[in-house]
This record gives structure tokens, sequence and C-alpha cells, in this order.
């Protein structure tokens, strides 16, 4: 009977390198959104000078259109920055420590995971700031038709403020 118990917990602790698929995945991932956003940002910066062959609403329309790109770009870093913490949370957690982050002298504490709930704090983290980035495009192209429109904007910052100053406080 011990010799099968011990055949099991080997089995059983072996199976944690199934995490190397959602890594290798998450990494994947987080290389070819990285990958996506900078060529986003390279076509924005290559139109970025008929910005000023332009006047009027068409200026308008086009300085619009580039601060969308941008915050689109931030948001687009941001989720390979959430896919990249995630595959290397997962590693630490599951795997091994990365040694090569101890050696170097500069890995930060930031990608120090010890346990679930700090992947999970961290993850929540970076994922509030996506949210706030998404209100703020949405709120670039929203038109006010009215003055409640003008009070659901301000209870939005509001609600996106209190996030903030709360998701703040639980890191002291």
């Amino acid at each position: 009977m011990r010799f099968i118990e011990k055949y099991f917990e080997g089995v059983l602790w072996g199976s944690r390198y199934m995490v190397l698929g959602a890594v290798v995945s998450s990494m994947l991932l987080s290389g070819l959104l990285f990958l996506i956003t900078v060529a986003d940002v390279v076509g924005l910066l290559v139109h970025a000078p008929d910005y000023f062959g332009i006047s009027g609403e068409a200026q308008k329309a086009a300085r619009a259109d580039i601060v969308a790109h941008t915050v689109g770009a931030i948001d687009g870093f941001l989720l390979a920055t959430i896919l990249l913490i995630f595959a290397l949370g997962l590693y630490e957690l599951f795997i091994s420590d990365i040694d090569e982050a101890k050696k170097s002298g500069q890995s930060s504490k930031v990608l120090v995971i010890n346990s679930l709930d700090d992947l999970k704090s961290k993850l929540a983290k970076v994922i509030l700031m996506i949210l706030v980035v998404t209100f703020f495009e949405i709120s670039l192209s929203m038109s006010f038709d009215g003055p409640l429109d003008l009070v659901y904007f301000s209870v939005g910052i509001l609600l996106v403020s209190l996030a903030l100053y709360f998701g703040s406080k639980s890191s002291h």
C-alpha cells in the first residue's frame, strides 16, 4: 500500500508541470500583443504628420483619432503586461523560482509572487488600470445630449476614482 501512495504522490506532484501549457501560452500571447501594439504605434507615428496638413473639423477628428489610438495602445500594452505577469507568476508558484531574475540584481519586487493571492492582487491592479484606460477611451467619443448625461459621466468618474483610491489603499 505504501508503494501505491508513494507512486500516486509522485504523479500528483509531477502534474504541476501541466501549468507549463498556461505559462507558454500566456507568454506567446503577451509577445503577440506587444508586437501588434508596437505595429499599431508605428502606424500611428507614420500617419501623425498628416495631422499638420489639415485644419478645422478634419484636424479635430484626426486629433480625436490619434488620442483614441494612443489610449488603445496603452490598453494593448497593459493587457500584454497582464499576460506576462500571469505567466511569470504561475511559473514561480508551480514550477520553480526564476533563478535568472534573482541573479540579475535588477529583478524588481513587482514580479515576486509568493502565493496565488499575490498573483491575483497584482493582476487585479493591472486589470483596474485597463478598465480606467477603457473608460477614458470611451469618454473621448461620448456626446452629451443633456444634463443627465453629464451627471452619469460624473458618477462614472467618481466610481473610477473610488476604485483607484481603494485599489491603492489595499497595497499599503
